[in-house]
């Protein structure tokens, strides 16, 4: 009998492939299904979702933070929140020497390390319990809902291009307009005006580069982690399915037990470094933009 039930459930393919799939709406909430690489016609409904609901989770736990605030012993989330503001202003200072700057990039870059931490921590939820409930409020057992919105590449890039948008406004706000022209054809090789087009290239070069590296490298390490994830879990389910203490099917549970566990704990070093490293190229391209070369 459990045979022949597996045998109409999905493939380990098709159940991964499933996952992997987003609640895609085009700009009138009707569903759709993405047929480009880039297509603007559409947005991924779920990573929206969670991203507005975790950065505003976020905010709002730094604001409890902050409230609560007192002069005397602080209690153990109070020391959490001022340790942790402490430890980014005290990065922020390494990098960026303008004391006026630092009052708006400072609380940004903490504001990016909660935010994209909370982000990154959904992948430590079971693979299947929000998609699940998804599946049950709508009545259709094939909705999509994918809960990291940190393994989109919409959202990493979509952070990375905020991130360029900081970078544009300083170098102007610091140069001026006049000298960020000048210094875009003049750098790296020299002011001759034979080497403006190569250095204006060059400089453009750099920019996509920083910009797509910074969105790509959060992509890829939450989205290599989630698909960790999907795999073990199919290991249970495999066992779900065979149990029998005979068979080899039975150690597939044991194995995905383990498996789970050492994963998410080596998950949570994961999700915590690559919001720091996230932060930190953060901070790192927004103080390149104060330097003159």
């Amino acid at each position: 009998m459990a045979a022949e039930t597996a045998a109409h459930g999905p493939s380990a393919g098709e159940y991964i492939q499933h996952h992997l799939h987003h609640l895609q709406k085009n700009f009138s909430f009707e569903n759709v299904t993405q047929k480009n690489i880039i297509d603007f016609s559409l947005f991924n409904a779920d990573s929206v979702f969670w991203s507005i609901l975790l950065g505003a989770l976020a905010c709002w736990l730094l604001w409890l933070g902050a409230r609560k605030a007192t002069s005397g012993v602080p209690g153990r989330f109070q020391a959490a929140v001022e340790i942790l503001s402490e430890m980014v202003e005290n990065q922020a200072k390494g990098v960026i020497h303008n004391a006026k700057s630092r009052k708006l990039v400072s609380p940004l870059a903490l504001t990016v390390f909660v935010w994209i931490f909370a982000m990154n921590a959904m992948d430590l939820l079971p693979v299947d319990l929000l998609p699940l409930a998804w599946q049950g409020v709508t009545g259709d057992h094939h909705a999509y809902q994918r809960v990291v919105p940190t393994a989109d590449l919409s959202t990493t890039l979509g952070l990375s291009i905020s991130v360029l948008l900081v970078c544009l406004v300083y170098n102007v706000k610091i140069k001026g307009a006049g000298g960020w022209a000048h210094e875009l054809v003049t750098a790296p090789f020299g002011a001759h005006p034979v080497l403006w087009p190569i250095n204006f290239l060059m400089q453009i070069i750099e920019f996509v580069a920083k910009t797509v590296s910074h969105g790509m490298r959060l992509f890829g390490n939450m989205f290599a982690g989630e698909l960790v994830f999907m795999l073990i879990a199919l290991m249970g389910g495999v066992w779900a399915w065979q149990f029998n203490p005979l068979s080899g099917g039975f150690w597939l549970g044991v194995g995905h037990v383990i498996a789970g566990t050492v994963w998410a704990i080596f998950h949570i070093l994961i999700i915590t470094l690559q919001a720091f490293i996230f932060m930190m190229l953060t901070l790192i391209y927004v103080g390149q933009a104060h330097d003159a070369h």
